[in-house]
């Protein structure tokens, strides 16, 4: 197995700063470079001399018209060699360990999935250490593993609490590390998907972003002036307290009206199986609301609404610059996305900004990949970012 890979130390903070601006945003010019860090041209080059020299920047061809004359000596722009390292990523579902190899941008080279027959942690580290092992194998220059999973983690390192698990003080990276000799981090799977479009996705470059996760149940992320807001409550429940409609539907888990008895798969099933009798998958009901059939196009109608209301409260609030819906459940909105837009519109100021809202059906891949982003963040931060 594997070795654990050194991190980008030791590099000064300008020389780090340097480095993750052309990971996160390029191949870009070094006069772009010296604008998005406020530097002098010479202080740009103090600081990008010793990255080029040790090949952690490389200079590449600038793309032009064919043809192009360029007047004067040419500044190629710098880059990072995306496949120069690898990265594992897992998501840890109740029945299922999702794997992807990415690279150091979080490009997807690999999937590989195996069955979760055991929540026993020994056997679940057992699992992702044989994991690591078949992706080693095609991706032999691995630098770190990242773990998400749907709960309570604390320090990168111990899942506190997982309901899918039953799991309670775990310490699933060292138990990992053991097995495999990697670095490993661990975090709840909402916080490593927003960590992963706040770098390389959805919300790069921007200040003010949120995330919003619909499937078994709803995730929240917030990230302020660039960094992600850790909250005590993550995944302990979000969307259950949040009322959005006070007359709406009581299901088993979540208060009356809440965003998790309106918005969540397995609420909306519910409704569907209580009020009919018959058990429907999500994406049938869907289907079957697109054709107007009563019941479902009334849930689905209703569920839309809801998560209009809870985009323009969330918009209200916290005036951000882009929200990124994600997650199995966003389905409604290629059903129901008018009824979605006049919920927000309802409940926003008329003069508000327009909210740049963006879709994104996340497959469990995905999330695997935002796994992945942490261990990138480890090796490129020299420590695993809280």
């Amino acid at each position: 197995m594997a070795a654990g890979a050194a991190s980008w130390l030791p590099l000064s903070p300008g020389e780090r700063s340097v480095a993750i601006e052309v990971l996160v945003h390029g191949p870009l010019s070094r006069t772009e470079l010296a604008r998005r860090l406020d530097l002098s041209a010479g202080s740009l080059t103090r600081l990008t001399k010793p990255l080029i020299e040790s090949g952690l920047l490389v200079e590449v061809p600038e793309a032009g018209p064919p043809g192009e004359v360029r007047q004067g000596r040419p500044s190629l722009p710098l880059d990072v060699v995306a496949d120069s390292r690898s990265f594992l990523g897992f998501k840890i579902t109740e029945d299922m360990v999702y794997g992807v190899v990415t690279t150091l941008r979080s490009d997807i080279v690999a999937r590989y999935d195996r069955p979760l027959t055991s929540h026993d942690p020994d056997e679940v580290a057992d699992l992702l250490a044989e994991m690591t092992t078949e992706l080693t194998r095609g991706h032999p220059r691995l630098a770190g593993i990242g773990i998400g999973v749907g709960g309570l983690v604390q320090d990168r390192a111990v899942v506190d609490e997982s309901p899918f698990l039953q799991w309670r003080d775990v310490p699933l990276a060292r138990l990992v590390e053991q097995r495999t000799g990697l670095p490993v981090v661990v975090e709840n799977d909402v916080a490593a998907l927003v960590e992963a479009e706040s770098w390389f996705g959805a919300g790069r470059g921007l200040d003010r972003f949120v995330v919003l996760t619909i499937g078994a149940g709803i995730g929240y992320g917030l990230v302020l002036g660039g960094e992600r807001v850790p909250y005590a409550e993550e995944d302990r429940g979000f969307g259950r307290h949040w009322i959005l409609s006070p007359d709406g539907p009581l299901t088993p888990d979540g208060r009356r009206g809440s965003a998790v008895s309106l918005l969540t798969i397995p609420s909306i099933c519910y409704q569907i199986r209580a009020a009919t009798g018959r058990d429907l998958p999500y994406d049938e009901i869907l289907a079957l609301a697109a054709e107007d059939d009563p019941m479902p196009a009334r849930v689905v109608d209703e569920a839309a609404r809801a998560l209009g209301t809870l985009v323009a409260q969330i918009s209200n609030f916290v005036l951000p610059q882009k929200i990124l819906l994600a997650g199995e459940g966003v389905g409604l909105m290629d059903v129901a996305a008018k009824a979605v837009e006049e919920a927000i519109r309802v409940n926003r100021h008329p003069l508000a900004a327009p909210l740049d809202l963006e879709t994104k059906v996340s497959d469990f891949h995905d999330w695997a990949r935002g796994a992945a982003v942490l261990a990138i963040q480890v090796l490129v931060l020299g420590t695993a970012r809280a």
